[in-house]
C-alpha cells in the first residue's frame, strides 16, 4: 500500500494516535528525567500539552490539512507545560506555519514541516543545549530532506524519520554528560519519538504496544535507578527557586509604549534566572524561567499586556520532596493514624507554620497554583489516616477538595477556609480527641472570628468597590473585597489596616510577608502598627509567598 497525500482528516487522525501514545508511555517517559527539579515531570508535561493540542483539533470540520495543523498548534501553545511542553508546542508551530496554506500534504511538504518546526523551537530556546529534545528533532528533519526526495510513498518516508529519530535518541548520551552518567537517554527526546511512532502507526493502521520496544529492560532499570541521584544534591544548592510561567496577552496600547520584541525581552527576563523560554505569536507571548523573584518577571511581562494563566512551584520544596520521599515511605507507619490534616499552602514560611500547627500534609498552591482534585486525593492518601480534614485556604480550591472528598476511600471532611488566616485559625480549633463532625464545626466556627487582609499588585486599569485603580499600583484586599489602593506598597499596607482593625475588639495581628518585601519596610510597617494601635499585639513572620507581598491576620 502506498499513500502520497494525506488530508485533513488523516492528518488529525495521525495526530490523535500520536497524542494517544504518548499518554500510554507518559510514566516511562516520566522515569526517563534526570534532571533534579524538575517542573513537573517530562512525560507528564509532553503528555498535558500533546493533549491540549489534540482536543483543539477535535473541533476542527474543514478537512484542510492547513487549518488542522494551525488548531494543533494553537492548542499545544495554550496547554503548553514545563520545558518540554513549551519546546513541543514551539515544533508544531513551525510545522503549522509551514502548512498553513496547504489542503493536502505531500512528503516534500512534511519534509518542510519538520524543518520549520526545528527552527522556530531553535529560536524559542535561549541557549539550546544538544542531546535534548531539539537534538532529536533536528536529526529527524534533517534526515526527511533526503528521505522527501527519495521517496513519494508517505509511510515510508515516515518510516525513514522515526528510524532517524531512534537514532538520534540513542546517541543523545554522548552528547549531554549527564544522561551518560545516570545511564538513560533524553525523556524529551524520547517523548517526541513516542508521538512520531504515534503518527507512523495511524499511517500504517497498527496499534503500538504501551512500552516502546526500543528502550530496554536494562534503560527502564537505569532510569529507575536515577531517581537516587537526587540524594546527593543539596537543596540550597538550587540558585534560582521558582518555576515561573505565565502568559503576557498583548494590549495595543501598552504595546505603542513598550514596542514587543522577543530579543529585548528575552534578555530582560535572563537577568532574572534561568531556564528561560519566551515563545509568542500574534495575540500572547508565553514565558518559562527559574527565578529567585517572579514577582520581577510578572512586573516585566506587564510592560506588553495584560498578565493570564500565572503559575509559580517553589522547586526547593519539589526537591526536598523528591530526596525526602523514599525515606517517607520507610517511616511511614503500617497502622492509620486517626486523623490527618491536608492543608494547602504557598511560600516556604507559611508551610512551616501549618506544620508547627499539626498539618499532615501541605500542598504547594494557592493563588494561580489551585492544586487538582488528583492532588488532593494524593494528598489524602498520603496523609495516611482514617479520617482527614481538608483546608483549602482559597475559594478556587473548595470545589476541587469536595470532589476529592467524594471520592476517597476514608471519612474526609473539608472545612471551607478561604485564607491562610483562616486556615491558621481554624487548625487551633482541632481537637484529635473528638469525632470529625465536632471537629469539623469547631474549626469552621473559629475561621470566622479571623479577619484577612492581603497586599498585591493590579495587572490592569480597573473600576471596582468604588475605587479607581490603575495598573502596577497596590491593592489594599479586606476579607477578599478590595479597599484601598495606592501606588506605594507601604502606603497601601497602611490604609488597608486602617480600615481591617477595630481597636475596641481586636487583639492581635499576624503578618506573613512575602518573597519580595525589603526588611526596611517590615520594620516601618511594624512601627506604624505599634504607634497607631498600642494595645495590638503585633506577630511577623516570613511567609515567602509569591504574588501578595503581606498577608494580615487580626483576630
Amino acid at each position: 500500500m502506498t499513500l502520497q497525500t494525506i488530508d485533513g482528516q488523516k492528518l488529525a487522525e495521525m495526530i490523535l494516535q500520536g497524542a494517544h501514545h504518548l499518554t500510554k508511555n507518559s510514566q516511562m517517559i516520566d522515569a526517563l528525567n534526570v534532571f533534579p527539579v524538575p517542573d513537573g515531570d517530562t512525560g507528564t508535561n509532553m503528555n498535558l500539552s500533546m493533549t491540549s493540542g489534540a482536543e483543539e483539533v477535535k473541533t476542527v470540520s474543514e478537512n484542510h490539512a492547513g487549518t488542522v495543523a494551525k488548531a494543533f498548534s494553537k492548542g499545544l501553545l495554550m496547554g503548553a507545560r514545563g520545558n518540554s511542553g513549551v519546546i513541543l508546542s514551539q515544533i508544531f508551530r513551525g510545522f503549522g506555519k509551514a502548512m498553513e496554506d496547504k489542503g493536502t500534504l505531500t512528503t516534500k511538504d512534511l519534509s518542510e514541516g519538520f524543518q520549520g518546526g526545528v527552527t522556530t523551537a531553535y529560536k524559542a530556546v535561549m541557549k539550546p543545549v544538544e542531546g535534548t529534545i531539539l537534538t532529536v528533532a533536528k536529526d529527524a528533519a534533517e534526515a526527511s530532506v533526503e528521505l522527501a526526495e527519495q521517496n513519494e510513498d508517505i509511510i515510508a518516508f515516515m518510516e525513514g524519520v522515526v528510524a532517524a529519530a531512534k537514532e538520534s535518541l540513542k546517541r543523545t548520551p554522548e552528547l549531554l554528560p549527564v544522561l551518560k552518567e545516570v545511564g538513560v537517554v533524553d525523556s524529551g527526546g524520547q517523548g517526541l519519538l513516542t508521538i512520531y511512532e504515534g503518527f507512523l502507526a495511524n499511517l500504517k493502521g497498527e496499534e503500538l504496544p504501551d512500552i516502546d520496544e526500543t528502550v530496554s529492560m536494562d534503560d527502564m532499570v537505569n532510569a529507575e535507578h536515577h531517581k537516587l541521584a537526587q540524594d546527593f544534591m543539596n537543596t540550597e544548592d538550587i540558585e534560582f527557586g521558582y518555576c515561573t510561567e505565565f502568559m503576557v496577552k498583548f494590549e495595543d496600547d501598552k504595546l505603542q509604549e513598550n514596542p514587543y520584541s522577543d530579543e529585548r525581552f528575552r534578555e530582560e527576563l535572563s537577568q532574572l534566572g534561568d531556564s528561560l523560554l519566551v515563545v509568542s505569536d500574534e495575540e500572547l507571548v508565553k514565558v518559562h524561567v527559574h527565578a529567585e523573584k517572579p514577582g520581577e518577571a510578572f512586573n516585566l511581562g506587564q510592560q506588553y499586556g495584560s498578565l493570564i494563566k500565572m503559575k509559580v512551584e517553589n522547586m526547593r520544596e519539589q526537591h526536598t520532596s523528591i530526596v525526602g520521599q523514599k525515606k517517607d515511605v520507610k517511616k511511614k507507619p503500617e497502622a492509620k493514624a486517626e486523623y490527618g490534616i491536608v492543608t494547602v499552602s504557598m511560600g516556604d514560611g507559611i508551610k512551616k507554620l501549618f506544620e508547627s500547627l499539626g498539618a499532615n500534609v501541605v500542598i504547594q498552591g494557592g493563588q494561580t497554583m489551585n492544586p487538582s482534585t488528583q492532588d488532593l486525593s494524593e494528598a489524602i492518601k498520603e496523609a495516611h489516616a482514617n479520617k482527614v480534614i481538608i483546608l483549602p485556604n482559597n475559594k478556587n480550591i473548595i470545589m476541587a477538595a469536595d470532589q476529592a472528598a467524594e471520592i476517597a476511600e476514608v471519612e474526609v471532611s473539608v472545612v471551607k477556609t478561604k485564607t491562610i488566616p483562616q486556615g491558621m485559625s481554624a487548625m487551633l480549633g482541632f481537637n484529635p480527641e473528638a469525632d470529625l463532625e465536632t471537629n469539623t464545626n469547631e474549626m469552621t466556627s473559629l475561621m470566622q472570628e479571623v479577619k484577612t487582609g492581603q497586599i498585591t499588585y493590579a495587572v490592569r486599569d480597573t473600576q471596582i468597590e468604588g475605587l479607581t485603580i490603575e495598573k502596577g499600583h497596590y491593592m489594599g484586599i479586606a476579607n477578599g473585597k478590595i479597599s484601598a489602593t495606592d501606588k506605594d506598597q507601604l502606603s497601601a499596607a497602611k490604609a488597608l489596616l486602617n480600615q481591617l482593625i477595630d481597636e475596641d475588639e481586636d487583639e492581635i495581628i499576624t503578618i506573613l510577608v512575602g518573597e519580595d518585601v525589603e526588611e526596611k519596610e517590615v520594620a516601618e510597617l511594624e512601627a506604624y502598627i505599634e504607634e497607631t494601635f498600642e494595645d495590638l499585639e503585633v506577630e511577623v513572620h516570613q511567609g515567602g509567598q509569591p504574588i501578595y507581598s503581606y498577608i494580615f491576620s487580626v483576630e
